[in-house]
């Protein structure tokens, strides 16, 4: 007699970008997904990161060559599909003789250029910075460096776009909705859940995806019952935004007297953002509070010492505008040093005799994202007979589905000219080629209602409504800090205003949801 027919061919647990890569690169293949978060989607360390698309320079002293190769060709990848969220950026590194020799420089950074190729991105050279463009707030006592391309991106809304993605292509996204147990069963595992409200279910799958991050051995352990050898680490990076230090669209990676690196990178065009650390997290997931977990005051000094060594700006901690952390979950390969801790991603598949399998996702990194989700599904696939081929390298997530960013803007621009170019600027930047579906019907600024702030930090009724019904945002915090950044130009009392706003059209949602339910 056959097993019963499961709800779902894949059930995956963690809402992070490497949950939902995963949930849209199986549902592009035709199989029914189901992905559960028990929070919001992004909501720990991938909204949390230094919010760069890179290859990891830093990473060849470590000799991580295959790591930065897969890294550099992702870059290139993300530049095509995920355009309006992911864009090229210059990054100068300022001579330091005492830390680094100029022949180690040059030698890593030829390799940087062609590890990968590289078809958008222009190469590194060595620049003056005394009195030039590149060394615009820097003291003058840096006169010579590099530059060499990265990009930049907004990763809280990459995570989005690929669940939004997955959700098109047929799966079901289940935000704020825990997983308490996992059974595994003839012909798969049943899963109990438990949503926000305190409401249970239960739901059938025959594959299972352990994607929970920082928590992938407490929901081994925990809820699935099944202890691994493999450990994961979880080291603490913080970032603290200042006002504006420097001109230009230019970061810098400027080498620390630790011979760790710190990034100066230009962020939501009058801030600077400053990170990051690497610290051990003592206590495990279970230091990582239901808010998260904060920059303590002597990573905020160390941020500022390191700023203030190569700008002629000073900064103090009483400067800081906004601190934010990320608990990065890393393979442990035994490194004492946390720095040193590989970036790398390890796929554990757990199907001993013939039994329902589960893969668990040890480390990893945001730009590697679609390639380890590429990769789990290569480890899965002889589990779906009939599933499709590879996907995702060539199709574009909701947003950027065209070839020319700027030519797409100007684009925008031209059809919507009663819209201020700062609002604009900001609808644009957030959803790209989707900004017509969050605008529908809209043909005068009195038609997207209500208005929430000024100029670059503005957001609108009509905005809110999309972050709520099409983007699963249900708090002020999860417009303000990650579908938006517009929390950081706010007041206390504006931002008060945003969160009334969207917890009551979210109560709303709820209530036509339970209606159409019943």
């Amino acid at each position: 007699m056959s097993a019963p027919r499961s709800d779902y061919d894949l059930a995956v647990i963690g809402g992070g970008i490497n949950g939902a890569g995963i949930a849209r690169d199986a549902a592009g293949r035709g199989l029914r997904v189901l992905l559960v978060e028990r929070a919001d989607l992004g909501g720990a360390t991938s909204s949390a990161s230094s919010k760069l698309i890179h290859g990891g320079l830093r990473y060849l002293e470590q000799y991580e060559w295959r790591l930065v190769h897969e890294a550099l060709e992702e870059r290139e990848i993300l530049l095509s599909i995920a355009s309006h969220l992911v864009w090229p950026a210059r990054f100068v590194m300022p001579h330091v003789p005492a830390l680094r020799p100029r022949w180690m420089i040059r030698a890593g950074l030829f390799l940087y250029d062609h590890l990968a190729r590289r078809a958008r991105l222009p190469g590194s050279e060595a620049v003056r910075l005394d009195g030039m463009h590149w060394g615009q707030g820097l003291k003058t006592e840096f006169r010579n460096g590099f530059v060499y391309s990265d990009c930049r991106v907004d990763d809280a809304r990459l995570v989005i776009a690929n669940a939004r993605s997955a959700l098109a292509l047929g799966a079901s996204i289940r935000p704020r909705t825990e997983l308490t147990r996992a059974r595994r069963e003839a012909g798969g595992w049943t899963l109990g859940l438990r949503r926000q409200d305190g409401g249970t279910d239960e739901a059938r799958a025959r594959v299972l995806v352990n994607a929970a991050g920082p928590w992938v051995k407490e929901v081994l352990n925990a809820r699935i019952g099944q202890p691994s050898r493999d450990a994961v680490r979880l080291v603490k990076g913080s970032h603290i935004v200042l006002p504006r230090r420097y001109t230009g669209e230019h970061a810098y990676i400027l080498q620390n007297d630790d011979r760790r690196v710190v990034f100066l990178i230009p962020y939501e065009e009058d801030y600077t953002l400053v990170g990051t650390t690497d610290l051990q997290l003592e206590g495990g997931s279970s230091a990582i509070g239901p808010a998260g977990i904060e920059p303590d005051a002597a990573e905020v000094d160390y941020l500022c010492r390191a700023a203030n060594r190569y700008l002629t700006v000073q900064s103090t901690p009483a400067d800081v505008l906004w601190r934010y952390a990320g608990v990065r979950p890393l393979y442990d390969d035994g490194t004492s040093n946390p720095s040193a801790v590989t970036r790398d991603y390890t796929l554990r598949l757990d199907a001993e005799g013939g039994a329902p399998p589960v893969l668990s996702v040890f480390g990893g990194k945001l730009t590697t994202y679609r390639r380890l989700a590429e990769q789990a599904m290569h480890r899965l696939l002889p589990y779906f007979d009939g599933a499709g081929g590879d996907w995702t390298a060539t199709q574009a997530l909701p947003g950027s589905e065209f070839s020319d960013r700027g030519a797409a803007r100007a684009a925008a621009s031209e059809r919507y000219p009663w819209l201020p170019e700062s609002l604009l600027h900001g609808l644009f930047r957030r959803h790209g080629g989707a900004l017509s579906e969050v605008l529908g019907d809209a043909r005068r600024i009195e038609d997207l209602g209500e208005q929430f702030g000024a100029g670059a930090a503005a957001l609108t009724e009509r905005e809110l409504e999309w972050f709520v019904s099409e983007e699963w945002a249900e708090t002020g915090e999860d417009v303000l800090w990650r579908r938006s950044k517009t929390g950081l130009r706010m007041d206390a009392t504006t931002r008060e205003r945003v969160a009334r706003r969207v917890e009551a059209l979210a109560g709303l949602a709820r209530t036509r949801s339970a209606g159409q339910d019943s």
